[in-house]
């Protein structure tokens, strides 16, 4: 099992320790480009995403940071290669965390800059490194991506830093979860995780999920993101249901809903699906359930706190295997989310 990791602070949220397993993303938009970079992030945030990463290529996208932090409520890191006045002006804008690789900065009077700057307004710096940032001479081989951090993070140590997260995230799956496993026993600091260029939507959630969850349930990880070639409201999604079905969080709702199948007489996969749209807005732990027939109703979802199923003529709306209503498959989807939002 993982060990008990330092706790951070960033901005209003804490990662480490026994706090919560934090959601986060990163935007796909220029940042420079205020208005969709807070457009995106704020759709990101209500999809539940809790901390929020944004490229900074160049010293206009830096200082747009100042501007994006006033319309936005969670906490906003910055993403910083090569460049050291980068991450300084990302800092003087008001930036809660900055992601750096400090091996990459290459002069290290330069990196004493930014963890100077750090220190004075108590900002982490997470040093994210994966299989691509290994020098030529390394394999990226679990035991050398952890010897390669340990000189990342002696750099920041020696100037007396503590304030850090870290990632070592690998493509495949199998490498992840030892990498992972190997950085737990070495290293106090908390752990973001994530498999780096995972896919899109099918296999990169199924990678995704496959490491983090492993990874997850032997207590390894404080905060995570699912990387996939999509939508970015589409990781957040995936790392909910991951979270959710491990048991890490109590404030998400589940859907359960049976497969389809020759008995179903109504129009069931409509209802599941905007259910299941419906259901990523809520923030509460209610499990409901969308059944196909009276054979896996009441009886198969007897734990959900509210479901339905039926036939062509009626749909029955139960909680915990009880009928309670009955209403016209027509009415069947706004009942439901009626009883969601009153639950």
């Amino acid at each position: 099992m993982g060990k008990l990791t330092k706790e951070i602070k960033i901005k209003d949220i804490i990662i480490g320790g026994n706090n919560p397993v934090i959601i986060q993303s990163m935007t796909t938009t220029k940042t420079k480009d205020i208005i969709s970079t807070v457009n995106q992030i704020k759709m990101l945030e209500k999809a539940g995403c809790e901390l929020v990463r944004v490229a900074v290529l160049g010293m206009d996208d830096a200082k747009a940071i100042g501007k994006i932090k006033k319309e936005i409520s969670i906490p906003l890191v910055a993403d910083i290669h090569f460049d050291y006045k980068l991450a300084l002006e990302s800092i003087e804008q008001g930036v809660d965390k900055i992601r750096i690789n400090p091996g990459n900065i290459n002069n290290f009077e330069h990196v004493k800059l930014i963890v100077d700057a750090c220190n004075l307004k108590n900002i982490p710096i997470r040093i994210g490194i994966n299989s691509g940032s290994l020098p030529n001479n390394m394999e990226p081989t679990p035991i050398n991506l952890i010897e390669f951090m340990k000189r990342e993070v002696k750099i920041l140590e020696d100037l007396g830093f503590y304030n850090i997260v870290l990632s070592l995230k690998t493509t495949d799956v199998i490498s992840n979860i030892e990498t992972y496993r190997l950085a737990s026993k070495t290293f106090r600091y908390p752990l973001h995780l994530g498999v780096t260029e995972a896919g899109t939507l099918i296999g990169g959630t199924v990678k995704s999920s496959l490491a983090l969850g492993i990874l997850l349930n032997e207590g390894i990880g404080d905060t995570i993101r699912v990387s996939l070639t999509e939508d970015p409201n589409l990781e957040i999604r995936v790392a909910r249901e991951v979270l959710n079905n491990l048991k890490l969080r109590n404030d998400m709702s589940t859907l359960i809903s049976c497969p389809t199948c020759g008995r179903i007489e109504y129009d069931m996969m409509p209802v599941a699906k905007e259910i299941d749209k419906f259901l990523q807005t809520i923030r509460k732990p209610i499990k409901v359930a969308v059944m196909g027939c009276v054979v896996n109703g009441p009886g198969e979802a007897k734990d959900a706190d509210i479901g339905i199923t039926g036939n062509k003529d009626v749909v029955l709306i139960f909680s915990k295997g009880k009928i309670i209503k009955k209403v016209h498959p027509s009415e069947a989807l706004d009942e439901l989310k009626k009883l969601i939002l009153e639950f």
